[in-house]
């Protein structure tokens, strides 16, 4: 059993500290443009024609907000993109394209093929995201758990569960429940998996039994998954720092999988238009592609993020909020800028930074230059490679000045930087009255 000693559960001040290291980089321009077209282009398709229920319902849920959790929305998106795949298996398509009628149904019938193997892939990817992060969580609670009788009833509490479940989705699929039914059940399963936790931190439920023979079960393990899902607990930092590019991904998908629903139903009387066809090609190109990169930064961030700290980590974090100090993450082969605009000569800049411990953490170039307002540069610092460093200079020009971490060099590694640079203006001596000449 893993010591616990002097631990405490991870805060959400910090997993901001955390994060801080790890910032995700926005998702492309073109998503924000391609689902205002989709969405567009499936308005189109029911202007003239009344929806069915099933289309209203389609329509309403693209509409709302998506929820405000990573897990939820992971489970949206997989269901979405199982929805969008079965109206592209071929016995699903419209008869036009299952008998490719014309030359131009050929094609579209082969690109909806493309289209649907990509899919296919992006499935692929979530699925194993979800089953590895289920089973890290799980694998490393147990880690602190006492190595003997008491873990293994937990670990066989768990299968137990588990076996149950699934007979529970195969009964489901097998009466003929829909794609949307299964989830809605995984989803309701997932909660309970996540009330079980609960309760086994409050020693309540199917493991008030249990807890009572979990002498040696450390307390700050049972604290750390009674609270880690709270609403307002450690991860709702994650939901605040992540949760918006994942959510428009969200809608994303539901706007494509309603544009393809509309388009079948109405495939007789209205074929698709060969710039809708281009719309429809490009949002699941981009959607795979950047739903994919979520998926994998997510992943990262999940599998280094600690689940404890200790009592003086924890100290450290909170004394640091208020210190102007700021944590950032250098990807390999990229800069880090930061840029200052100082509008009169005398004013007094400093900087201070270091980088995070490890073998990876060994150096990084750094620079400071100036581009006055005429655009000509002047090199205040030339480049050289830091461990740490700081230091300060009193400006001779006003301009903005620039501030270079370069970890281009670096082909495979990250560089953690901790980082704060000020900027004081110059002191004015206050314009004194003649009366106080005088006296």
């Amino acid at each position: 059993m893993a010591s616990t000693d002097g631990l405490v559960p991870i805060t959400r001040t910090f997993l901001a500290s955390y994060y801080d290291k790890y910032p995700f980089t926005p998702l492309s321009d073109d998503v924000s443009r391609i689902s205002s077209e989709i969405c567009s282009v499936a308005a189109d398709l029911h202007k003239d024609l009344p929806l069915t229920e099933g289309e209203r319902l389609l329509v309403h849920e693209a509409e709302c907000q998506p929820p405000h959790k990573i897990d939820e929305n992971m489970w949206k998106n997989r269901e979405q993109i199982e929805e969008i795949l079965f109206l592209l298996e071929s016995s699903h398509l419209p008869k036009a394209l299952q008998q490719h009628s014309t030359v131009e149904d050929a094609e579209l019938a082969s690109l909806l093929g493309r289209l649907k193997d990509k899919l296919q892939n992006t499935l692929k990817i979530l699925e194993s995201f979800q089953s590895r992060n289920s089973e890290y969580i799980f694998n490393t609670v147990m880690t602190y758990m006492p190595q003997d009788f008491r873990g293994t009833l937990i670990r066989q509490q768990r299968e137990r569960s588990e076996r149950n479940k699934q007979a529970e989705i195969d009964a489901l699929v097998n009466s003929g429940g829909s794609i949307h039914d299964r989830y809605a059940l995984l989803w309701k399963q997932q909660m309970e998996r996540r009330r079980q936790l609960a309760q086994l931190g409050s020693a309540t439920g199917v493991y008030k039994t249990l807890v009572k023979y979990l002498v040696g079960v450390p307390q700050v393990l049972l604290d750390f998954i009674q609270q880690i899902n709270d609403d307002q607990g450690p991860m709702e930092e994650q939901r605040q720092r992540y949760g918006p590019p994942l959510y428009r991904l969200t809608t994303m998908v539901l706007n494509i999988r309603l544009f393809l629903s509309l388009s079948w139903g109405r495939f007789e009387s209205s074929k698709l238009q060969r710039h809708q066809i281009s719309i429809l090609e490009e949002a699941v190109n981009v959607y795979s592609s950047e739903f994919e990169r979520f998926v994998k930064f997510i992943g990262e961030v999940f599998a280094n993020s600690p689940f404890f700290i200790t009592a003086d980590e924890s100290g450290a974090v909170e004394a640091r909020k208020n210190d102007d100090y700021k944590e950032i993450s250098v990807p390999a082969g990229k800069t880090y800028e930061v840029s200052l605009t100082v509008e009169s000569i005398n004013s007094y800049i400093a900087w201070d930074f270091s980088l995070g411990q490890g073998k990876m953490n060994m150096d990084i170039g750094f620079s400071v230059e100036c581009t006055n307002p005429l655009g000509q540069k002047t090199l205040i610092l030339p480049y050289r490679r830091y461990e740490s460093d700081q230091g300060n200079f009193c400006t001779c020009m006003a301009g903005n000045y620039k501030f270079i971490w370069d970890n281009s060099y670096s082909a495979f590694f990250k560089k953690v930087l901790r980082y704060k640079v000020d900027c004081i203006p110059p002191v004015v001596e206050p314009v004194r009255s003649a009366t106080e000449v005088e006296g």
